[in-house]
């Protein structure tokens, strides 16, 4: 598959033959499950985008059944600020219904498979634009990500997802689950691209009002010569599988080889991010689906008064997941339970902020795994809480508003990808990014050297 690069050097007919080929080989590997539809704009450099992207007229379901027979009526922002950089939309990706989950299970639409074992969920909930990207369906794609949903997705697959600092990417037009933690953010083959793919669709938006006027590009003034301070979180790494802990070590070795100072430092028990997270989430998504009734768009199911209308609609078109989601949500914004958990919810976020806060008065980056463990197979984590559990290295990210690069370091013995994550201060991405890339291109190197 060529590179993000590379293509926005093709020429229009090298281009149009290009999207040929790439749409035959997404129809040749369509077990994998990573679209859900193969519509397409313009004739520019094509982007797979992940379902809850508003493309105009386009069919955007956010991987849901209530949402199906809704069409886009306009494009978000960042599908605007593809079409002015020569990109264009190629294709709906599958995710978690409405992001909820973290291995693309609960899409109505079915699983989508890990392209290195078809047995292995690929993630979530960006799931499909992770594996069309790891199985050359996919130049790049767009992902969302709450709680780690780009970054756990690109881990699982081995390929790099980035989540931006909460305001430097517009979230005008894509489907809300918890508002205060949603980012838009580019899934790609190399750091590179990543970058470039962040350019394009960040910036200043006056449709978001969370939106941060900055507008400041980091892909031309890249420099993997940087010597950084990067702090290490020993209390993170005990709770990790063994495969997981030896790409860490892997990574620090090389990142020490390469000139960069390894230092560590503390973050308070994992447990209370999971916590404060889960309140979180859940409450904005309460506020957030309250306006998929029936009514307004979407599937409809019809009663014999209003209210069984609503209930039926709903009942029928939201899956077990989300209802859990909604009915947690309800719950702690209720009379009684407010200030017991969702305002102790945003004390504790606050405290998470500042932990980071400190670490970042002394160092440049953080490098955390992503998740406990490689691809697991599907239906392993049948029960709810462990699934949740296993958001525990990213969701702190999404609380503190950070910017955050997932990569691949290594592949297991039983051949599934290990990726392991660099986090930066807030809107520091240029940082983050010279640290990504020098760690590819010191894994890179040392594999080269490995191959001669």
């Amino acid at each position: 598959m060529i590179t993000l690069k590379e293509a926005l050097g093709l020429s229009p007919e090298a281009l149009a033959e290009f999207k040929v080929q790439l749409r035959a080989d997404i129809e040749a590997n369509s077990e994998l499950n990573a679209y859900v539809a193969l519509e397409s704009v313009g004739e520019g450099v094509p982007i797979a985008v992940k379902d809850n992207i508003q493309v105009k007229n386009w069919s955007v379901t956010g991987g849901s059944k209530i949402l199906q027979g809704y069409i886009a009526p306009y494009n978000a922002t960042v599908i605007e600020k593809m079409h002015t950089a020569g990109l264009s939309p190629f294709g709906r990706t599958n995710m978690d219904e409405f992001a909820m989950g973290s291995t693309t299970e609960s899409s109505y639409y079915g699983k989508t498979l890990n392209p290195h074992n078809p047995a292995c969920v690929p993630g979530g909930s960006s799931g499909g634009s992770a594996a069309a990207v790891a199985a050359g369906l996919a130049i790049a794609a767009l992902g969302s990500d709450t709680g780690g949903s780009i970054r756990q997705p690109a881990a699982f697959c081995g390929i790099v997802g980035m989540k931006p600092t909460y305001g430097r990417v517009s979230r005008y037009g894509l489907g809300a689950y918890a508002s205060s933690l949603d980012q838009i953010g580019p899934m790609t083959q190399n750091v590179e691209d990543a970058a470039i793919l962040y350019d394009i669709i960040s910036g200043y938006d006056e449709h978001d009002s969370t939106s941060v006027n900055r507008n400041d590009k980091v892909s031309d003034t890249l420099d993997a010569s940087r010597k950084l301070t990067i702090a290490i979180i020993p209390n993170y790494i005990k709770d990790a599988s063994e495969e997981v802990k030896h790409a860490f070590a892997k990574a620090v070795a090389v990142l020490r080889n390469a000139g960069h100072t390894i230092v560590e430092r503390e973050l308070m028990d994992a447990k209370y991010d999971i916590s404060a997270y889960y309140v979180t989430a859940t409450a904005e998504a309460t506020t957030n689906l309250a306006r998929y009734d029936g009514i307004r768009y979407g599937n409809r199911v019809e009663g014999s008064n209003l209210k069984e209308t609503y209930v039926k609609s709903r009942s029928e078109g939201f899956g077990d997941e989300v209802k859990r989601r909604i009915l947690l949500g309800n719950f702690v914004l209720s009379s009684g339970y407010y200030d017991a958990y969702y305002v102790k919810a945003q004390k504790v976020r606050h405290l998470i902020k500042e932990e980071y806060e400190r670490i970042f008065n002394e160092v440049d980056l953080i490098l955390s795994p992503v998740a406990p463990r490689t691809a697991y197979e599907f239906g392993a984590l049948s029960d709810p809480l462990e699934m949740y559990l296993s958001d525990i290295y990213t969701i702190s990210v999404n609380l503190a508003g950070l910017p955050a690069i997932s990569l691949p370091i290594e592949t297991s013995e039983t051949g599934m990808p290990v990726g392991l994550q660099l986090i930066a201060a807030p809107f520091d991405e240029q940082t983050l990014f010279d640290g990504a890339l020098s760690l590819e291109q010191s894994l890179q190197s040392q594999q080269k050297r490995r191959d001669v």
